[in-house]
């Protein structure tokens, strides 16, 4: 193995991606993602990463059957004790008072089955928000792979009707607008632009920042990828749903 090659590998390896991007200046981001800033990462340098970050998609979580989604709805501490109550109201012969209880429970636990399910639905279509085909910079040469393939410091070209592959530090962007209503809930487009931010800038106005499964309705831009599957916005939600 060559010492570049050694090097390459090393600096992948200790890769720190726990960063306040949107505050770093470009070639800061650049030199923290061990990228460059107009030729990309070499296609060593991606498999590399690729075997180390794995790939960029949301995996949801295997549904349960419908009768194990429903009987959990049954396991909280409360409803323990409506259950014992409504016994106790059986073996009192207390009719009116015991249906009333298990009405209430059977309704707790439908009310939380349709929830469940509608989170469920929410999850799998967050999966496939960032499922798309992306345009990336590798040695200089654009090509179009699968967003899946993406990994940290990927260079991404971004142009209107693109889906945003993956969370990009933008680097570039000619007019470039965002629509980031999925994640943020801003119905207005978003004008982008590439100078750095304080870090107390929240995420819904973090203009130098594209975030994975919004779309870009005009302009065009160029951004690094920051982070992929999992680790990026609209994964973090998908986890908090998951929760």
């Amino acid at each position: 193995m060559s010492v570049s090659t050694l090097s390459q590998s090393s600096a992948s390896d200790s890769l720190d991606l726990d960063q306040c991007w949107h505050h770093l200046p470009l070639q800061k981001a650049a030199a923290a993602l061990d990228t460059h800033l107009t030729t990309g990462l070499t296609t060593d340098e991606a498999l590399r990463r690729r075997s180390r970050f794995g790939s960029n998609q949301l995996i949801p979580p295997p549904p349960a059957s419908p009768w194990l989604k429903f009987l959990q709805q049954l396991n909280q501490p409360l409803l323990y004790i409506l259950l014992l109550a409504g016994l106790i109201s059986l073996f009192l012969r207390e009719w009116v008072d015991a249906g009333v209880i298990f009405a209430v429970v059977v309704i707790n636990a439908v009310i939380g089955y349709v929830q469940e399910a509608k989170a469920e639905e929410a999850m799998a279509a967050l999966a496939k928000s960032i499922v798309t085909e992306a345009r990336v910079i590798r040695q200089g040469k654009q090509q179009q792979i699968s967003a899946t393939d993406l990994v940290p410091g990927d260079l991404i070209c971004l142009e209107a009707g693109d889906k945003v592959p993956a969370d990009l530090r933008l680097i570039a962007a000619k007019n470039l607008r965002l629509d980031e209503s999925a994640l943020t809930g801003e119905s207005a487009p978003v004008e982008k632009a590439t100078q750095f931010l304080t870090a107390e800038v929240p995420l819904a106005d973090r203009t130098n920042m594209a975030f994975a499964g919004t779309i870009a309705i005009a302009g065009q831009g160029r951004g690094l990828v920051t982070a992929i599957g999992e680790d990026t916005e609209t994964g973090k939600i998908s986890k908090l749903m998951a929760q």
